[in-house]
């Protein structure tokens, strides 16, 4: 049923040994970040440049395909933008249409095989695809399609929207994704591209966010705004829970096709995921974290002498934090950005080298002083363990650390590497028992009530499951065993 473009480049291989695999910072891993643009000559060059602005959302690999309204082309490759793509692979890809993507596996094994955007072809024509989320029903929908002879190139789970598409008995594109999205359930933000049209569409409960925005012109697509900026791009608008928009030589046409859902936008996105210059959800995310910042402040105040984030998420939250307690901000905290995809390890083993690393203490800011560590969430705290002690080796007299967000206890079903209940120390240990193990002077979390307080507006509902356990769409058993790798048991986790 499926088989490649002829006119496709073919896909390259890269090593995916990362260093962030050995020396990350305890932080869950966002699922994806896309990127299209329609009606413009650098189609792929533009694409390229809101990949690496979207880098943080996925370091896995990346691909980029292009049209130009006869031929698909496609380039992908594992490990990071700057890695995969040169100045010829670009300039191969041609056309006045392309989307793009950077993939964080939370389905799906980390291979070559599942870098995105997925291509194939059916009756309908070529379908290429580029998903942010996760479908928590594409196990049953993947079981029951190949026990009707469908055979899949993937272990991703947006790979089921295609052959839902292919199977539907429709001819017409966009009724067939609209027929396949209505029998998909979870999280989703999806481009879809043919020969002529790219669909952005997002899922009716608007998880994860999506972008509209125009280039002269061109119509662009992205998971957040700092991906317009680069481009010079303007921000129009959200793509809204629920809506699907085809862009096309006849410009942009607007629909709502599927069954209304309570509204969830994940709010790990103003937390943790986005990048503090993007406008999500209609806001700005640096404000929506500054003013976390202000309430844990008001709610959990301390007596000490400066106030330090980790960087670099927890930045806006701690400038928060302090203007509110009138507390000086310190950056006593470096994170190194240079880490490349390899190092070489000292032969003489070095205590906490995987943080040290990342993280170091600028010793002179920290002695003598009674510090205030702001994150953003603590998941294992095995990480935030080794930074205490940092500190208390640097000369702080007492380290408290704030929490801007409730305590983590139940894992994402929706796109996010959450770890399991075992896994997360505030679903197995009450908070004095965190501040043991931590070696703190105190800790203190937000509650659910007052983090929603800290970023209301008016008509915006978000969703607290990893928080609360309230998960808003049905799991179709999907549970905490399977949700990473959901068709691990297909047997094709094989190198490739």
């Amino acid at each position: 049923m499926f088989g490649c473009d002829n006119q496709s480049i073919p896909d390259i291989q890269m090593d995916n040994t990362d260093i962030s695999e050995h020396y990350n910072d305890g932080k869950p891993r966002e699922e994806c970040g896309i990127f299209g643009i329609y009606g413009n000559p650098r189609a792929a060059n533009l694409t390229y440049l809101g990949l690496y602005t979207l880098q943080h959302r996925g370091q896995e690999s990346a691909g980029i395909a292009s049209s130009d309204g006869e031929h698909i082309y496609r380039y992908a490759g594992m490990g990071k933008v700057l890695d995969i793509f040169t100045e010829e692979h670009i300039n191969n890809l041609g056309g006045h249409m392309a989307i793009g993507h950077n993939r964080y596996s939370t389905t799906g094994s980390s291979y070559l095989r599942n870098a995105q955007p997925f291509r194939a072809t059916s009756i309908l024509g070529p379908i290429v695809l580029a998903h942010n989320g996760n479908l928590t029903n594409a196990g049953a929908i993947r079981s029951d399609l190949e026990d009707r002879g469908h055979i899949f190139q993937t272990t991703i789970d947006s790979e089921v929207i295609v052959h839902l598409m292919a199977r539907s008995g429709m001819r017409d594109f966009s009724e067939a994704l609209i027929y396949a999205l209505a029998r998909v359930k979870g999280a989703y933000s999806l481009l879809i591209m043919n020969r002529d049209v790219i669909y952005a569409v997002r899922d009716p409960h608007g998880f994860r966010p999506l972008v509209l925005g125009k280039l002269g012109d061109s119509y662009v697509v992205a998971s957040e705004t700092c991906a317009f900026d680069i481009i010079d791009a303007r921000y129009i608008r959200e793509v809204e829970p629920g809506e699907m928009i085809a862009i096309s030589a006849f410009g942009i046409k607007s629909y709502y096709p599927f069954e209304k859902k309570r509204e969830s936008l994940c709010v790990f996105e103003y937390i943790y995921f986005s990048r503090p210059d993007s406008m999500i959800f209609g806001e700005s995310v640096h404000d929506m974290r500054i003013e976390m910042g202000r309430m844990l402040a008001r709610t959990e105040p301390v007596e000490a002498d400066i106030v330090v984030p980790i960087p670099d998420s927890s930045v806006s939250a701690a400038i928060g934090y302090a203007r509110e307690a009138g507390i000086p901000y310190e950056m006593a905290m470096i994170r190194s950005h240079y880490i490349g995809r390899t190092f070489i390890e000292p032969q003489q083993k070095i205590r906490d080298f995987g943080v040290k690393i990342k993280f170091n203490v600028v010793k002179s800011s920290v002695t003598g002083k009674r510090v205030v560590l702001v994150d953003d969430s603590i998941m294992r705290g095995t990480t935030m363990r080794k930074i205490i002690k940092m500190f208390r080796n640097a000369g702080a007299t007492e380290v408290h650390v704030r929490i801007a967000s409730p305590p983590t206890r139940f894992p994402c079903f929706y796109g996010i590497d959450i770890p399991t209940h075992k896994e997360l120390i505030a679903s197995t240990h009450t908070i004095e028992e965190i501040k043991k193990y931590l070696r703190v002077d105190s800790i203190s979390y937000m509650t659910i009530e007052t983090m929603l307080k800290s970023i209301n507006r008016p008509g915006k509902k978000f969703c607290t499951a990893c928080f609360d356990g309230d998960y808003p769409s049905e799991l179709d058993g999907c549970t905490e065993d399977n949700q990473k790798y959901l068709f691990e048991d297909c047997g094709m986790n094989e190198y490739y």
